[in-house]
């Protein structure tokens, strides 16, 4: 039978991945977030930071990563500076400091038009998944499972679903363009 939640619960971990690229993105203001797509290779293997050490933002431009092992100090800090997020690590012993530079107008036209290309990324995966319903209720009304009314009114559902998380994307694309833009 036809599920259409289930066609909505894939649309939600679109926008899941699309909400966790953005607060990966650098504003101006410190958040442990943006770390999160940074990996240190250790142990054999790339670890993201927070296995890593502990991470504290104890002001609104500095980001600490206190690191557990002093071993891991000098990965953590080329892990850092290969990343392409533009901080420059400041290390104190097994305390690494992140300032968080001001963002220049240059760089906040950039993120805007980067913010603007996930967000239509992530639109284009909902728009995959309606695609994927619609053409599995066309299959169950070729093989008379369902009847043409029950396509036509579970087509309308699959398209308010995606209406309601195209609109959701929008708003967090505008949400995150006016962080940057604020100075």
């Amino acid at each position: 039978m036809f599920d259409e939640k289930s066609y909505g619960v894939k649309m939600d971990k679109a926008i899941d991945v699309f909400s966790k690229e953005l607060s990966s993105l650098r504003t101006g203001r410190a958040n442990a977030a943006m770390l999160d797509l940074v990996k240190v290779e250790v142990y054999g293997q790339h670890l993201p930071i927070s296995q890593i050490g502990s991470i504290t933002t104890p002001e609104p431009r500095m980001i600490n990563i206190q690191v557990w092992d002093a071993n891991n100090v000098s990965l953590l800090d080329a892990a850092i500076k290969k990343s392409d997020l533009g901080l420059n690590p400041q290390i104190d012993g097994q305390l690494i400091r992140l300032p968080i530079p001001e963002l220049n107008e240059e760089r906040r036209s950039e993120l805007k038009k980067l913010i603007k290309s996930i967000g239509e990324k992530c639109k284009v995966s909902i728009r995959n998944i309606r695609r994927e319903a619609n053409e599995d209720l066309k299959k169950l009304l070729k093989s008379k499972d369902i009847s043409e009314d029950d396509e036509k009114s579970k087509e309308k559902i699959i398209q308010t679903i995606t209406d309601d998380h195209i609109k959701s994307v929008d708003e967090k694309v505008s949400s995150k363009e006016k962080e940057i833009m604020t100075i």
